[in-house]
């Protein structure tokens, strides 16, 4: 065999290898982005906008978020800060990524980087050995192109679907922004209930300015910058 088809062999090998890994992620994006897509064209987004969020923002929580904030009449701004303080968590998992991938080329980091999210992240830290593996940038570059499709289009799907699916349903298909949330959640609460305290201190202070009569969504962004600080004192370790 040629050297020529013998990389071509490889590259084929390692696309389907990643398309079987990643293929878990696809029947799990595929629903909740199609629920996005309905929420989001109930909310008012027009099928270019809510397509292209998921095209360019490319954060499922975060996309909820931005779609009931966007119901209730927030500013871009609110939503766009919200979404970096939701998000900030990719810049730990980004650091870790390109650990993993030392062996691969800055070419393939930067766009394997931009398109990680929590569960493509997941699945490549399960399956580091690739990393050394020839033409192993494939591999992720699979799993993550195969998360990314999945999103956009099931976000397009759901789009269309928002303008025939009966108006209660997609008023009960709400409660999906709310376990996305939980989802997310209760791991981190498992791993160490002091996250749970967090939580409460959120939500304490997203009611508190909504009391005081702040915007719905610079409630939430408050909330959720003054919940995350809290965090610095409640999960310091314990000094002797």
């Amino acid at each position: 065999m040629s050297k020529e088809a013998q990389h071509s062999s490889t590259s084929i090998h390692m696309i389907r290898k990643g398309f079987a890994t990643g293929f878990p992620i696809i029947l799990g994006y595929l629903p909740v982005a199609i629920t996005y897509g309905v929420l989001a064209k109930q909310a008012g987004m027009s099928l270019t906008e809510l397509t292209l969020m998921s095209a360019l923002v490319y954060a499922g929580a975060s996309q909820f978020m931005a779609a009931n904030m966007f119901a209730v009449g927030t500013g871009a701004l609110e939503i766009i800060i919200a979404t970096f303080v939701l998000n900030f968590r990719h810049f730990v998992m980004s650091l870790s990524f390109m650990n993993q991938l030392k062996k691969i080329k800055l070419k393939w980091k930067i766009p394997l980087a931009l398109g990680l999210t929590d569960e493509s992240f997941a699945v490549s830290a399960m399956n580091p050995k690739e990393a050394n593996m020839k033409k192993g940038a494939l591999f992720y570059g699979t799993i993550i192109a195969c998360a990314y499709l999945s999103w956009v289009l099931g976000s397009l799907l759901g789009g269309l679907l928002g303008d025939i699916i009966p108006e209660k349903l997609s008023q009960s298909m709400g409660i999906a922004l709310y376990a996305m949330f939980i989802g997310l959640l209760i791991p981190s609460i498992k791993q160490e209930k002091r996250v749970a305290m967090i939580a409460i201190v959120a939500m304490l202070i997203n009611a508190l300015f909504v009391q005081l009569g702040m915007s719905t969504g610079w409630a939430i962004v408050g909330g959720t910058i003054i919940g995350g600080l809290s965090g610095i004192y409640l999960l310091k370790e314990d000094r002797k």
